[in-house]
């Protein structure tokens, strides 16, 4: 039995509470203890407390002294696209002098192109590359991670990435959720019915006996995959028991949320463009809002998330990366809940929630992550401040100090 004991956090946001996503004004109680600390046994939170308490139960255990730091739960991050190959350098530059999204994905950018490279690379040249995106995941604060696959388009490139994801799994500290998204868009050399035909009757069979996933998602927009479309595919998957996801609203209102609804998909993602109707529908059957605040900002656009309307009509709001290489190339947890901060005007401990316990029970996993609680993974990080606050306030500048997976430090000092 190994023991570790963390002392004198200046705050401990632990978000002990419900144990539920939380909705309206709980999403603004974090259940903070100052001079707070934690005893961990065996990779599992044992006792959460004032430090005092702590130090007697802590005779034996290797002592972490935060310092007057932040103590956090390791930020749950629910919508990645962690495995690829390549950047999107060329797009950057595009956007940078003016073009669209749509224009960028006309003249060959956006999604294809970086199918195009990850269908050329090979399993191990994948690994190399995500294996150091999960390196900045967890240098920002961040210890569990949704995957999507979504750049291979074929069986065997679809399957290579859902494998790809597996081994990260088993062979780097984070936590990493899949979740099949073949519907990422049409191959150029099949027409839509044809591929969809390919994904319902090969690719969710192969992945479903394989174990590659959890989730399946849908690019539900104007040129990728309509209402209909979304529909066959996620129903298919249902059928095979995995959960749904959507990607929904992002460029257009094209009903992807009120689809959600319909099928009680877990998650609805993006959200640009969903109105009250939206909203409505999804608050009808409790389906969870994954705002990707990153993507708006990196796309030039000011069509932010109406995440005020969602936290008031009682939705248990989630903020993630979307950590792509196209519209959101960032891994940094931090710069997200300034974003949210800033531009869909959440309040800080609101942010923290979405980013945290929100987050985790979208993925399935709010009992064992996602708060400082008896019984939960010790996941957690220190960050160099003494207000929580300050994470989002100081927006572009790292603050953190160390990175605990079960109770096991992995980035940091």
């Amino acid at each position: 039995m190994t023991s570790l004991a963390v002392l004198h956090a200046s705050q401990l946001v632990t978000l002990a509470g419900p144990q539920q996503p939380r909705v309206g004004s709980d999403m603004s109680d974090l259940a903070i203890i100052h001079d707070g600390g934690m005893l961990i046994t065996d990779g599992k939170i044992d006792i959460v407390g004032s430090s005092d308490r702590i130090e007697k139960n802590a005779s034996s255990a290797e002592i972490i002294d935060a310092g007057g730091r932040v103590v956090l739960p390791g930020f749950v991050d629910a919508h990645t696209h962690l495995v690829f190959a390549g950047n999107r350098l060329d797009d950057f530059v595009r956007r940078a002098r003016g073009e669209t999204y749509e224009q960028i994905a006309k003249a060959g950018g956006g999604i294809w192109s970086t199918v195009e490279k990850t269908r050329a690379a090979s399993g191990d040249e994948l690994f190399a590359q995500a294996q150091k995106h999960t390196e900045w995941f967890l240098r920002c604060g961040t210890t569990t991670v949704e995957a999507k696959s979504g750049y291979g388009l074929t069986v065997e490139d679809e399957l290579k990435i859902l494998r790809v994801i597996s081994r990260l799994n088993e062979e780097t500290p984070l936590e990493i959720v899949p979740t099949f998204l073949g519907a990422h868009a049409v191959p150029r050399e099949m027409d839509a019915d044809e591929y969809i035909e390919l994904v319902i009757d090969e690719m969710l069979p192969r992945i479903v006996t394989e174990k590659l996933a959890e989730f399946c998602d849908v690019f539900c927009e104007r040129g990728y995959f309509d209402v209909k479309k979304s529909r066959r595919i996620l129903t298919a998957a249902r059928e095979l028991g995995l959960r749904l996801r959507i990607h929904a609203d992002q460029l257009t209102s094209s009903g992807g949320e009120k689809l959600a609804a319909e099928l009680e998909a877990t998650t609805a993602d993006h959200l640009e463009k969903t109105d009250e109707q939206g909203i409505a529908a999804m608050k009808s059957v409790g389906v969870q809002p994954v705002l990707l605040p990153g993507s708006v900002y990196v796309l030039g656009s000011t069509d932010y998330p109406r995440a005020r309307e969602m936290i008031e009509a009682g939705l248990a709001v989630v903020i993630a990366t979307d950590f792509n290489p196209g519209s959101s190339p960032t891994a940094s947890m931090p710069m997200i809940l300034s974003l949210a901060c800033t531009q869909m005007k959440m309040s800080p401990p609101e942010a923290i929630t979405a980013a945290t316990i929100n987050a985790a029970y979208s993925l399935n996993r709010g009992d064992r992550i996602g708060s400082l609680e008896r019984g939960k993974l010790a996941n957690f990080s220190v960050f160099d401040c003494e207000d929580y606050r300050e994470l989002a306030y100081w927006f572009g500048t790292p603050q953190t100090h160390s990175v605990y997976v079960k109770g096991k430090r992995v980035a940091g000092a």
